[in-house]
């Protein structure tokens, strides 16, 4: 097998991707590589996409490379593995700190050739020896789609503009197309093409440092999303340039870590528009897709974490009428509307739209909408607020509303729905069945370091409350709850909201440590949790720290016994890892229906 292999496998590819671009042309029209080792990165926060490291070998080198998260699949699929050989299909050449580096976007793997044996002893790929510097460009099987070609006269180009100045293009001029997938602070002369899915309002913020405004673009490509944002001058150049659903060509951009408590996207990356960003107006918008979804279905959001953000489609079975609520903090009244969404999973949850969007909503019963970026809340046991970044696409030209428009012309439009608050009264999650285990078990069982959280539910006594750490100053904005800073002026400054609140909403996160008759562990809980423990609020705690009467609160909860319902998840913290169980429900232990479990087991154990 591997001497069959080592046929397939096109010696000294690697060499040509990255030093002999003439050569790779001639030679390596597709490379064939062998994966010697495969490394997952996990992903580095809540929200993020997961992310896998490959090392890949020609027999005389070896590079370091990076699945795109479009290629996970063959992994997921179990089709990639340890000493697989693979068919390059699709892939970007990039140097990184004076390394070589490839990231993957499409490959297949050759499953006939098995997986042997790391072939031969490679070196690794040495950059600095190389004769020419790697384009940052990307390469398919197929040969350079992105090599530029012939200029054509001064006269015929379109000329680039800088930030806010409109200008029309062709393809013609940008044939160095670089994927968003790719982007990292260390690219360089990138131009990407991509379609604006979703265009913030203007926003302000006022500090003692100063005051500024600014509004966020996320931008689409075959690849993958970013945000980009504009302050000060270029949002001022850039707001009326850049439309949704217009393709443009954009680059000269600083490309910085992600702030993922301002963003959805699953990306590590954002952008931001500087003075010398050139944004450039694309009459061609061929090969950009519209809008990228991952939807959730409605049955699932129960396992979805309060204050996630998901992708959604349902159909329209209500429509609420026009509504206003007042912020508690500035007062200024937003317009809502509740609309009540089915899906073919059998349930129904509320979705609330907010100002335009919900003043301008026409459409009929029974229509099919899709929502990108919306807010789970445990309000009604699950309900979802459409976000000012997210977007609603009415009639969507996808699978998923092609099915949805097809079941619901057969049977929804006379189904019955289950609603969220129905389960939760019930004590389930969705559907789900949690099953009953020991902390025991939990620890046996591996719950949490698998790829995906585990559900579970047991019965713990409470033997320690942390009274240190034990709530945040949240955000008094309707919907908010993100952390505030306190700028030592009697304000609190939420940078989402762009407000400054006289105070703050303080809101727990609490850790306890739990027992049963098996072994002891550390659960988390967040706000509703920890008020139904404690038995007051965030807030009355606090103040009850002035007089110092508030150690009696946590000296009372030692020795309560609940049912915990839990979601266990591998969470990294600092590059470290471990367990998070994090406490979705909890319930004082009934002791009748406890004693009816113990006297089913005690049956199951008995001789007949």
């Amino acid at each position: 097998m591997a001497d069959a292999a080592l046929s397939h496998i096109t010696q000294g590819a690697l060499h040509a991707i990255f030093h002999d671009k003439e050569k790779l042309r001639r030679e390596f029209p597709v490379p064939i590589l062998q994966c010697v080792q495969i490394k997952p990165l996990g992903p580095q926060g809540e929200g993020n996409a997961e992310r896998f490291r490959v090392v890949l070998s020609d027999v005389h080198n070896f590079v370091q490379s990076m699945l795109a998260t479009q290629a996970n699949h063959v992994i997921h699929d179990g089709k990639l593995k340890k000493g697989s050989i693979v068919r390059l299909k699709q892939y970007q050449a990039n140097a990184v700190k004076g390394k070589s580096i490839l990231i993957v976007l499409e490959l297949e793997v050759i499953e006939s050739l098995g997986e042997p044996d790391k072939i031969g002893e490679p070196l690794a790929l040495s950059f600095a020896s190389t004769k020419e510097e790697p384009t940052n460009t990307t390469i398919s099987g197929s040969g350079f789609y992105g090599s530029r070609p012939q200029q054509p006269p001064a006269e015929d180009r379109a000329l680039p503009s800088r930030a806010g100045t409109s200008s029309s293009s062709n393809s013609g001029t940008h044939a160095n197309i670089y994927p968003i997938e790719g982007l990292s602070p260390y690219a360089n002369k990138w131009t990407i093409k991509a379609r604006v899915t979703s265009k913030s309002e203007i926003r302000t913020w006022h500090k003692a440092s100063g005051e500024g405004k600014l509004f966020s673009v996320n931008l689409l490509d075959e690849s993958g999303e970013i945000k980009a944002t504009a302050f000060n001058e270029q949002c001022d150049m850039l707001y009326d340039q850049l439309h949704e659903g217009s393709v443009y060509y954009i680059s000269t951009c600083r490309v910085q870590l992600a702030k993922k408590q301002f963003s959805n996207l699953p990306n590590d990356y954002e952008l931001t528009f500087e003075r010398d960003s050139l944004v450039e107006k694309a009459e061609d918008a061929n090969n950009v897709p519209q809008v990228r979804f991952n939807f959730t279905n409605v049955a699932d959001l129960q396992s979805v974490e309060k204050d996630s953000t998901v992708d959604i489609i349902g159909v329209v079975k209500e429509i609420g009428e026009i509504s206003q609520i007042k912020s508690k903090s500035t007062q200024k009244p937003y317009d809502k509307r509740d609309l009540t969404l089915v899906d073919e999973s059998g349930y129904s949850v509320k979705m609330t739209i907010w100002g335009k969007v919900a003043t301008s909503f026409n459409e009929m019963l029974g229509t099919v909408v899709a929502f990108k970026g919306a807010k789970v809340s445990d309000f009604g046991g699950r309900s979802l607020s459409l976000l000012s970044s997210g977007s609603m696409i009415v009639s969507p030209d996808v699978t998923e509303g092609h099915i949805l428009r097809a079941w619901y012309d057969l049977d929804g439009r006379t189904g019955k729905f289950e609603t969220h608050a129905n389960m939760a009264a019930v004590g389930t999650a969705g559907g789900r069945s949690d099953r009953m285990v020991t902390i025991l078990q939990v620890r046996d069982d591996g719950l949490g370091m698998g790829e995906q959280p585990d559900y579970f539910t047991l019965t713990g006594t409470i033997i320690y409350a942390k009274d240190k750490n034990f709530c945040y100053p949240a955000c008094l904005s309707e919907g908010c709850n993100k952390k505030v800073t306190d700028m030592g002026d009697g304000t609190w400054r939420c940078e989402k909201c762009q407000i400054n609140h006289n105070r703050p909403e303080y809101r727990y996160i609490m850790s306890l440590n739990v027992i049963d008759h098996t072994g002891q562990l550390w659960l988390s809980c967040f706000d509703d949790v920890g008020q139904m423990i404690m038995g007051i609020s965030a807030n009355e705690l606090m103040n009850r720290m002035e007089d110092g009467t508030h150690m009696k609160a946590f000296e009372q909860v030692v020795c309560q016994t609940y049912t915990f319902k839990c979601r266990a998840k591998m969470d990294t913290y600092q590059d470290q890892q471990s367990i998070r169980y994090q406490v979705s429900a909890a319930t004082p232990i009934n002791f009748t229906t406890e004693a009816h479990k113990l006297a089913e087991l005690i049956k199951q154990y008995s001789l007949e």
